[in-house]
């Protein structure tokens, strides 16, 4: 009599769907980015000393960055890489799918669980951080006070109207809506309230006005009153860069001034009548309003024996705030976080008659979220540790009863 066996059942076949959930959620593809966002790091630590951290950081991890050719001592590497900010954007959704949604449940699996959500945690806060944060410096001399900070990086162009020789009734054109009007294109930006628009056009990240006369355009630059703009090579510290673009005077009958420049660089801004109203226009760093007066009391300064290498910087201030004073001490290991606001001790100036200290402030929705997520990723290694070192003490307490 012959022996029958029966085959294994065939299995199902995945729909396209099942198979795409399958793919991004899978060991593999987690494996694949983790590769290449150390590829991307390491990358951008040899690029960053020939070009700088700001104008790497934008090359490798913004997210307008969708793909990048890596450079090592000037030369363009033939190797196309994905921006770093989609790369941990794709990591987010596998670790969401993969070590959330489709990771086994139950108390054995709640350590794994935890610290999924904190590597979660942690790369949420660096798109927070992307897109919200906000990074300056405040100069406050011994004795004087400051409630502004300047900005590191944004220029932005100021339209004001001079009355009783002071400015009012500011009007600010952001940085955003000028750094993508490279040469050939322009926009008109409404200025309500105002008897005039402006169009702004050319702009440059890093350039300065020359006379014609002193040196001619060698690119065919425009001609604006005697003067062009000569585009300088980015400096390697982006806050050292001076933007500059052509602006011109759009009347509301459509008529338009001849074309003047505006650039970070210039002492005074541009000056312009309309009928008998006066108004300046300037292209400057922007300036955020603190919800606080600062006042330096006291700096010290400490440097190591026989350099100007600093061991030491301390700066005690007063926090002025509806009329209430407090006193606060800011080192370079010890910030001050207030308001959603951190203050770092960042350097000093002894230019004036007196010592001035530089903080730089920086405003971060997720500036303690990192920290917080290495908390919960430790928390869930512990619980793993303790669920498998638990599990194991039961076995072994089952194997002795059994002998």
């Amino acid at each position: 009599m012959e022996n029958i066996s029966e085959s294994p059942a065939p299995r199902p076949t995945r729909s396209p769907a099942g198979k795409t959930l399958d793919f991004l959620s899978g060991f593999g593809l987690a494996t694949a980015l983790l590769l290449l966002l150390g590829l991307l790091t390491w990358f951008a630590t040899l690029e960053q000393i020939d070009n700088g951290l700001h104008a790497t950081l934008n090359k490798y991890f913004h997210w307008k960055a969708w793909y990048l050719f890596p450079e090592i001592n000037g030369k363009m590497v033939p190797l196309p890489l994905p921006g770093g900010y989609w790369v941990g954007a794709m990591l987010l959704l596998n670790l969401t799918l993969g070590g959330v949604i489709r990771i086994r449940k139950g108390w054995k699996h709640a350590g794994n669980l935890i610290s999924h959500l904190g590597i979660i945690l942690m790369l949420v806060a660096g798109g927070v951080a992307h897109h919200f944060s906000e990074h300056g410096n405040m100069l406050v001399r011994e004795g004087s006070t400051n409630d502004t900070a300047v900005d590191f990086f944004e220029y932005t162009v100021e339209i004001a109207e001079i009355k009783d020789a002071n400015p009012s009734s500011i009007h600010v054109i952001r940085g955003a809506s000028l750094d993508n009007l490279t040469e050939g294109k322009s926009r008109i930006f409404r200025l309500p309230n105002l008897p005039f628009d402006l169009e702004i056009s050319g702009y440059l990240t890093h350039a300065m006005p020359v006379a014609v006369n002193e040196r001619a355009p060698a690119r065919g630059e425009r001609d604006a009153d005697g003067y062009y703009l000569l585009n300088l090579p980015p400096k390697i510290k982006a806050e050292e860069n001076t933007a500059a673009c052509y602006a011109r005077v759009v009347n509301h009958d459509g008529t338009k001034s001849a074309p003047f420049i505006l650039a970070g660089a210039a002492f005074q801004p541009f000056t312009l009548r309309h009928g008998d109203r006066v108004f300046t226009v300037d292209m400057c760093k922007r300036v955020w309003p603190m919800p606080f007066t600062v006042k330096l009391d006291q700096f010290t300064a400490e440097f190591h024996p026989g350099t100007m290498k600093p061991s030491k910087f301390v700066s005690k201030i007063t926090r002025i705030e509806n009329g209430g004073e407090a006193k606060v001490t800011i080192s370079m290991n010890e910030p001050m976080r207030y308001e959603g606001l951190t203050f770092f001790q960042a350097s000093y100036d002894q230019s004036g008659k007196t010592m001035a200290s530089v903080f730089e402030v920086v405003r971060n929705p997720a500036d303690k979220w990192p920290e917080y997520s290495l908390y919960v990723v430790a928390f869930g290694m512990l619980v793993t540790f303790l669920t498998k070192f638990g599990g194991f003490v039961a076995a072994s307490t089952r194997k002795n009863r059994h002998v």
